[in-house]
């Protein structure tokens, strides 16, 4: 729709707001392909914090026609000289909205929205997207900042094939050293190793590093890398990568995967401990079987 309607050089029309980091890359990436495939001129730009001080520069002189950014990086845009790039945006795409309505950063954001409303030449269109959005209409009233808008559902039902796995007979009394974790990593293994591409879900850094080093020990080569936060960009793609090609069976990740990033390849994801909310936990389930009509294979080990 956005697509459409853009014309190649006549500065930034498109802009695209997503909360991850990881996820405008895999957004641009994703991008050019069909921009390619139509024939298209239109430029794209990303612009978050990891973006280097020249590119920013080079970004003022020649504004790109579509524009990837985060929520943090729009309201640095609005307060600096780049702010004069933004007043030919026409549509505004804002992406997983679940992740952020609700939250302070969706405060902030709806703030930039209408800050950047003010600076427009005409009324901006707003696009909220996400697979898991419940209510709808106070997700919309989210988005649109209270205006009147048109409710798209497209919802259809994703099939689940879930299952909640206690690997001891009893928790009360788990076993050795008085802890579930010795019973929990062989079960992990095993499920690892029968399904082609997992990503293990955990709530903390920690956790991630630990226990991709005890999946790695147990099987006695690499099968699993952690991704999470802390890692460098550089070191987060290149683990992203070897899961996508196949090239490693298993990733442990924080929440820094469980927005959008396109693992095709992914059948099973497990969460380990509460993933907190029932929208998270839908959302890092649905990661798996990630076409239309695959079933979505989670196991959960509480």
């Amino acid at each position: 729709w956005a697509l459409d309607r853009a014309k190649p050089g006549e500065g930034i029309q498109v802009l695209y707001v997503s909360p991850l980091k990881a996820l405008n890359y895999d957004v641009e990436r994703n991008l050019r392909g069909p921009l390619a495939g139509i024939g298209s001129n239109l430029t794209v730009g990303v612009r978050t914090g990891d973006t280097p001080a020249k590119e920013r520069a080079a970004m003022l002189r020649h504004p790109p026609d579509i524009l990837i950014t985060t929520p943090e990086s729009l309201f640095l845009l609005l307060t600096s000289r780049a702010r004069e790039t933004l007043r030919t945006v026409r549509f505004v795409i804002v992406d997983e909205v679940h992740a952020v309505a609700g939250t302070k950063r969706g405060a902030h954001l709806a703030l930039s929205l209408e800050r950047l409303e003010r600076l427009t030449a005409e009324p901006v269109q707003r696009i909220g997207l996400s697979a898991t959005q419940r209510p709808l209409d106070e997700i919309g009233r989210f988005v649109s900042g209270g205006r009147e808008i048109e409710l798209v559902d497209a919802g259809r039902a994703k099939e689940l094939d879930l299952r909640v796995v206690v690997p001891v007979e009893d928790m009360r009394e788990p076993g050795e050293g008085n802890s579930i974790w010795p019973s929990i990593y062989p079960e992990l293994l095993e499920l690892v190793q029968s399904h082609r591409s997992t990503i293990v879900f955990v709530n903390n850094r920690r956790l991630a590093e630990r226990l991709a080093l005890r999946l790695n020990e147990l099987a006695e080569r690499e099968i699993a890398r952690a991704h999470h936060g802390s890692l460098a960009r550089e070191q987060r793609v290149e683990v992203e990568e070897l899961l996508k090609k196949g090239e490693i069976p298993c990733l442990v990740a924080t929440s820094s995967l469980e927005l959008g990033i396109d693992m095709g390849a992914v059948d099973l994801v497990i969460q380990v401990e509460s993933p907190k909310s029932v929208a998270r936990g839908l959302q890092r389930i649905g990661r798996a079987g990630h076409t239309l009509d695959a079933v979505s294979r989670g196991r959960i080990f509480p």
